[in-house]
């Protein structure tokens, strides 16, 4: 009996045996079959999934170190559709929390495109209002009753990046602005888009939480470091503002460069935006030459060109600083008579006085002794008709006619030496006239002082436009020019300093002419004449309290001067000799 039991538990102990081991040999089998290997190839697809990583865009900061455009986080406030079972509670929620209409937001959630499960209600939210909303939403989830629906359920946020610009619309101009889309427009932010957004990178991202490590970290964009003052700038901005107010004004640019390396100190034009509301652009500017005038807006300068008409005469050798000339308040040229500004005979003129009374029979004269290739051919090395290649987009090139074009005719070389019937921009005249003002060598004007990436700060060095004069040409003209001032008491004079510099007042062409009683004032200088720190332009478009520069935008230089000699450290001329002699 027990034998007949024992070879029962035999028989079963091998049928098991031989099962387990079926089982053994079948698990080898499908593991290593032509099928397993198609399910782990799909099992590696789904242990990372492909990701599109955005570095973070690149800071902006004036050169002492101060945030002009940074970045901050943002949400967007969404809904999933199939989840809010309450649409109405969460569009009053939203509603009040965010100054929105109630009723809209509900119309949207009840009628939502055809397909789409999750609609959003709000983007960029400032992230305190956001964290209000989620702490509320919140709330609402631990005091639903177990079994109900919270009625805020489905009410999603989203972080993101967003553009931040700390002082508002302070170098708005200048800086320009980022859309939602992440895109820069204007400014710095256009020109070096590519370098501050950064290269987004594309990788295959571990969906196991513990492999987190193994995600590659996005270096962040370029951090720019620009030749902008911060305090230089908000000072001259409330100058700008302050003078169109004073002079009645239609609008208004400044800018401030140091002539011997081309950098801005400041950029101020009128009017100006909140950079952190950059939709509104379409109701403060018409059209995009208005943003930043300096660069952008070709004008006629008027007498500010006699600057350059000089320099060629006197580099050319067609005059010196003793040449005189007969002034006798009209010439005729080309079959049109041109006359001053003041409709006078000033008689017997040297150069010093041709530029200390603004003389356009002077300037007709010494074109004329010049001569069309040569008057021209020194406009085109100063730049006139050219971009300059500032660092800012949006650049236009203004206009200089020439022999052959077919809208130029004898009498432009005579208005053209006196700033008529010429445009160009004040970014133009500051380059073309550095060559005076920097012994005879014409800057390119930028903004960019640094680049910042990895750690690593990478300097922009000065860039030099050519030697459109000799540098002892450059030396009598800017003495001329400061005795000129000096001569007339001029407006623009600053105490302590010995300043040269020459204004301009131009009227403004129309299809039909000139425009009657209106005018362009402007005044371009730099200082001090021995050792120039610092240039200057001022333009105020149509001013209605005096329509001459020397009333208007030379009162406007000195005020900058005044505020430029003091926030640079620049000592008055007597101190800087007894320095220089010790």
């Amino acid at each position: 009996m027990r034998q007949q039991y024992a070879w029962r538990s035999l028989v079963l102990a091998g049928l098991l045996g031989f099962v387990g081991l079926s089982i053994i040999l079948q698990i080898v089998r499908i593991q290593n079959s032509p099928e397993a290997a198609i399910f782990r190839k799909q099992m590696a697809g789904y242990q990372t999934v492909l990701k599109t990583f955005y570095p973070e865009r690149g800071e902006i900061y004036d050169r002492n170190g101060h945030l002009l455009a940074g970045n901050k986080t943002s949400y967007e406030v969404g809904v999933e559709l199939k989840e809010a079972k309450d649409k109405h509670t969460i569009a009053l929620v939203v509603g009040v929390q965010l100054g929105l209409n109630p009723d809209d937001l509900y119309n949207q959630m009840m009628n939502p495109p055809d397909g789409i499960e999750y609609l959003v209600l709000a983007d960029f939210v400032d992230a305190d209002k956001a964290a209000q909303l989620q702490q509320l939403k919140l709330t609402t989830d631990e005091n639903t009753a177990p079994g109900q629906t919270s009625a805020l359920a489905g009410l999603e946020f989203k972080a993101h990046p967003q553009r931040s610009y700390p002082e508002g619309s302070l170098a708005s101009n200048l800086l320009g602005f980022v859309n939602r889309e992440g895109r820069g427009y204007f400014g710095v932010e256009e020109k070096y888009n590519t370098l501050l957004a950064g290269n987004p990178i594309q990788v295959w991202v571990p969906t196991d939480p513990n492999k987190a490590v193994d995600i590659p970290r996005v270096p962040n964009g370029t951090t720019l470091v620009l030749t902008i003052n911060r305090d230089l700038q908000a000072a001259v901005e409330q100058i700008l503002d302050q003078s169109l107010t004073r002079y009645g004004a239609q609008s208004g640019t400044i800018v401030v460069m140091d002539p011997r390396t081309g950098e801005i100190l400041a950029l101020a034009s009128s009017p100006r935006m909140d950079l952190n509301q950059f939709w509104n652009y379409g109701t403060v500017y018409q059209n995009a030459s208005e943003f930043d005038r300096a660069i952008s807006m070709p004008y006629e300068p008027g007498s500010v060109i006699k600057v350059l008409t000089v320099a060629a005469a006197l580099d050319s050798g067609a005059a010196t600083p003793t040449s005189s000339y007969l002034d006798t308040g009209e010439v005729e040229v080309g079959g049109w008579k041109i006359r001053n500004w003041d409709n006078q005979a000033w008689g017997q003129q040297d150069i010093t006085g041709c530029l200390q009374h603004s003389l356009n029979i002077c300037m007709a004269w010494l074109s004329n002794q010049m001569g069309a290739q040569t008057f021209y051919g020194y406009m085109n090395r100063f730049g006139l008709g050219h971009l300059t290649g500032v660092d800012l987009a949006g650049e236009a090139a203004g206009r200089l006619k020439v022999p052959g074009d077919t809208d130029w005719y004898p009498v432009d070389l005579a208005t053209n030496a006196f700033g008529q019937g010429v445009s160009v921009t004040p970014i133009q005249l500051m380059m073309a006239s550095s060559a005076v003002a920097n012994d005879g060598r014409m800057v390119t004007p930028h903004v960019l002082y640094a680049m910042v990436r990895d750690g690593r700060q990478y300097n922009v060095p000065a860039q030099y436009a050519g030697s459109p004069i000799s540098a002892d040409t450059a030396h009598t003209l800017s003495q001329i020019l400061a005795v000129s001032l000096e001569n007339e008491s001029s407006n623009a004079l600053v105490s302590g300093y010995r300043i040269a510099g020459k204004t301009g007042t131009a009227q403004i062409p129309t299809d039909y002419g000139y425009e009657a009683g209106v005018t362009n004032a402007s005044f371009i200088g730099w200082g001090p004449v021995d050792d120039p720190k610092f240039m200057i332009y001022v333009w105020l478009e149509k001013p209605s309290a005096s329509i001459w520069g020397s009333e208007t935008a030379a009162p406007v230089f000195e005020e900058v001067a005044q505020k430029t000699v003091v926030l640079l450290n620049i000592p008055p001329d007597n101190v800087r000799m007894q320095i220089a002699q010790h």
